[in-house]
């Protein structure tokens, strides 16, 4: 076998963690769509971090690891963690139902802060290794990096239909942005 059959433990780390931050927005768009859970802001911006992260993730993936690559993703994940944290702290008094639906019991903000904290805890550790040659081509990175450019822009669209070009809702029902283009343009 050669040595490139396998990636190296720096390699599959970061493409586990792709895989992660792909799912994580999947399934936040997939409640979005087929649940009818319009994000809130805060909902958008913890998104936000979990695409910074995804892109930091992509860059080691695609041109081998940095640590300013891992740096863009720790600062995209403390980020994220404040505002799902700040999130939590809306909904912590005793009879507050919290905002949104509840997945094993926990909002998916609290789920969002948990997922920061391994994130950030499993970039740290990333950047410890030390086997920085972790480019790949391999069919599985090259699906990964794709299928994260799509969700990303799905997300984009998504948001720009629930918002429009201004400030979004705090407790949206609709999709203000596609309400605008219909009377807008008569779609």
């Amino acid at each position: 076998m050669s040595k490139h059959a396998f990636p190296s433990l720096a390699a599959l780390g970061n493409q586990l963690a792709l895989v992660a931050i792909i799912g994580m927005l999947s399934y936040a768009f997939v409640d979005q769509l087929y649940f009818g859970e319009l994000p809130c802001p805060l909902c958008l911006m913890q998104r936000m971090g979990f695409v910074i992260i995804g892109f930091a993730l992509v860059l080691n993936v695609r041109c081998g690891a940095h640590s300013a690559h891992y740096g863009w993703g720790i600062i995209g994940g403390l980020v994220g963690m404040m505002v799902s944290l700040r999130q939590v702290l809306l909904h912590v008094l005793p009879g507050d139902k919290g905002f949104g639906a509840t997945f094993l019991e926990l909002h998916f903000y609290t789920w969002a802060f948990v997922a920061y904290v391994g994130l950030i805890a499993g970039l740290a550790i990333l950047l410890m290794l030390p086997n920085r040659d972790i480019r790949s081509r391999s069919l599985f990175a090259n699906a990964l990096v794709i299928l994260f450019i799509i969700i990303v822009f799905a997300n984009l669209a998504s948001t720009l239909l629930e918002c429009g070009i201004g400030p979004c809702a705090d407790d949206p029902v609709k999709y203000d942005g596609w309400l605008w283009l219909r009377t807008r343009f008569g779609f």
